[in-house]
């Protein structure tokens, strides 16, 4: 029995949640999200909140029973608070601006990096050693945070490069003479 696909997903007030069939569509104050779930669950909106139900007892179906639950939950969340990806830069001489749609890096490369920021996502730049990934789609924000922090992840002697806010790297000893 799954502990999370047994809870239903309440809908905020301000959200208008449309069920048809598999596919579940969220519009919100910031914006619209759909899911569409596999044959294996049933999903029903009831008293102001969608529950989700498997059609078996097959280890697939109960498999997607937790995994629809947590999507129809993200499409929620997405659509009232939106999700964040915090990046810290570290190093000397490594900053970032973002000018129009693009994302400006200087990260120790010969010339700087230009990151296009896709369509669905807003990159800001609190300081010059910060950005911050902003959007509803939360794949999608994990992505671009991913490719951003792609471009000069963080080693593990100095401790130079891009990484997630609070994120641990764990620290090597240089050699010795």
């Amino acid at each position: 029995m799954s502990r999370i696909g047994k809870k239903p997903v309440p809908v905020p007030a301000g959200v208008t949640t449309n069920i048809s069939g598999q596919k579940v569509e969220v519009k919100g104050p910031k914006g619209t999200l759909s899911f569409t779930a596999t044959d294996d669950v049933t999903i029903t909106l009831a008293d102001g909140a969608v529950t989700v139900q498997p059609r078996g007892t097959s280890k697939r179906a109960r498999q997607q029973w937790g995994m629809s639950r947590s999507m129809i939950e993200n499409l929620m969340t997405g659509v009232t608070t939106g999700f964040k990806k915090e990046l810290e830069i570290q190093g000397v001489g490594y900053r970032a601006a973002i000018q129009g749609n693009i994302l400006k890096l200087s990260l120790g490369y010969s010339h700087e990096v230009n990151f296009e920021v896709p369509q669905g996502v807003t990159v800001t730049t609190p300081k010059q050693t910060e950005i911050v990934v902003e959007g509803i789609d939360p794949q999608q924000v994990g992505q671009v945070a991913a490719n951003i922090r792609e471009w000069r992840g963080p080693e593990p002697y100095k401790g130079k490069g891009i990484r997630y806010k609070g994120e641990f790297i764990f620290r090597k000893e240089g050699k010795k003479k």
